[in-house]
């Protein structure tokens, strides 16, 4: 098994091992992507002279037969291979010859790896972004369907003010829009190609940084070459960063749902399909799926943590160290995809009991709104108004909750959600996303007919 940096001799077994660590298991994520970026390289090799034009073809015959091979899964890669780069590249060698070794001219396992990466998130970044559209829109539905059922708002975990499930389930939509905001930052500040910083010096050949970067579908080039090197990790926090604050709006909704569906509240009733039981006690069913949603947002902060502590006060220019931050950014993409499907399904068949919603309204809930009456209907200044309010809570009589919350019409409130406005924002922002799905399946088609 040749390495990419053989020298003539044989690493120690042992800390051969300890230095592949997973990377050839992570990788298997990342072949198509290698074989895709190769493309496009040697097709500009093939403009600078470097290759012959039947060169160039016998090379993309030979790479687009490894990625038929790894879909149908006879494509392996060793841990004696290291990564992808290495075990592609032997097999071109191993069927072209001395062919096979032109391949990496122009470009280094570094800027080669964080190709790969940059491909790999940048279809998964927009898969999540489906997803997150997809939750904001099952919110908005269920939003719609319950906005005139009353529902106690809570702060401290205490009743506080009339609120509704409509603005409950709203809120969530909103919230998960704006961290959709930061997936479309995250998927543009990822979106720019690296290929051709090598090493992170550049090379003394007239490569075009531009043509790759365009056979492939970037936005731009990653112009200095020693930043594309030392962005990596950096741009990987980024992303995780987007992740982490979906998950974290996951985590909230999730224990939302586990306090307000216990039996004393009884809100909101958990489809029993979804509820697995316990082994000692019959009557049980758990809301699992949200309890480790909760847990495994966790992990994607963790995963935060190790990227960013990963790459802190790192020297300029490639260091090892990098490629540990492969396995963080897999791990949080996956995660935050199955989360993001797991609630969606829950929010779907979840099931709403308006008489306990109705019935666990109490006439303090009302203190505040009949505060502010005084203020309206009889000039009283808050401050009075408050301490009459409180002084008499005893007195307080229930209120009609439907009514209360509907009254309430202002911008944002109970009584006007605005979820036509979230629906249209909803719709375009899906369309935005389709159209880039669109255009990298135009892109890869193209390379490929190259």
């Amino acid at each position: 098994m040749t390495k990419l940096w053989d020298k003539g001799y044989t690493l120690d077994k042992e800390i051969e091992q300890f230095t592949v660590g997973e990377d050839y298991v992570l990788d298997r994520n990342l072949i198509r992507a290698d074989v895709l970026g190769s493309i496009a390289h040697a097709k500009m090799l093939s403009k600078i002279g470097i290759l012959t034009p039947k060169e160039f073809a016998k090379l993309k015959k030979c790479l687009l037969d490894v990625l038929s091979s790894s879909q149908r899964g006879k494509f392996e890669i060793k841990l004696e291979d290291e990564d992808v780069h290495t075990a592609i590249e032997n097999l071109l060698t191993r069927r072209l010859g001395d062919l096979g070794k032109k391949i990496h001219t122009a470009r280094s396992r570094n800027d080669q790896a964080l190709l790969d990466v940059r491909i790999f998130a940048r279809e998964r970044l927009l898969d999540i972004q489906t997803e997150v559209l997809n939750l904001a829109l099952a919110l908005v539905d269920f939003a719609d369907r319950y906005k005139d059922i009353p529902m106690p708002g809570r702060t401290h975990t205490q009743r506080a003010m009339p609120s509704s499930v409509g603005l409950w389930a709203s809120a969530f939509a909103e919230s998960l829009l704006d961290d959709f905001e930061l997936l479309k930052i995250a998927y543009y500040l990822n979106n720019q190609c690296p290929l051709g910083s090598a090493a992170s010096y550049g090379v003394p050949l007239p490569i075009d940084r531009q043509l790759v970067s365009d056979l492939l579908g970037f936005d731009r080039v990653q112009n200095n070459v020693l930043y594309a090197n030392n962005s990596r990790g950096k741009i990987e926090a980024i992303v995780v960063f987007a992740l982490s604050q979906v998950t974290e709006d996951l985590s909230k909704l999730s224990n939302d749902l586990i306090f307000f569906s216990i039996p004393e509240l009884g809100y909101f009733s958990l489809p029993r399909e979804y509820c697995p039981g316990s082994s000692i006690m019959p009557q049980k069913q758990n809301p699992g799926p949200l309890e480790l949603i909760r847990a495994r947002s966790a992990q994607t902060v963790s995963r935060l943590f190790q990227l960013m502590i990963t790459i802190r006060n790192l020297p300029s220019g490639y260091n090892r160290d990098f490629q540990e931050t492969k396995k963080p950014l897999m791990e949080s993409l996956s995660t935050t995809e199955s989360c993001l499907k797991a609630a969606r399904k829950i929010f779907q068949n979840l099931k709403v009991n308006k008489d306990a919603l109705l019935n666990s309204f109490t006439p303090d809930i009302f203190a505040a709104d009949r505060a502010l009456k005084l203020v309206a209907e009889k000039g009283m200044p808050f401050r009075d108004a408050y301490r009459k309010v409180a002084q008499e809570l005893d007195e307080l009589e229930m209120e009609d909750s439907v009514k209360n919350i509907l009254s309430k019409k202002h911008l944002g409130a109970p009584g006007n959600l605005g979820l036509k406005k979230l629906m249209s924002r909803i719709d375009l922002e899906r369309k935005n996303v389709q159209k880039k799905q669109v255009r990298l399946q135009k892109v890869w088609k193209q390379l490929m007919s190259l």
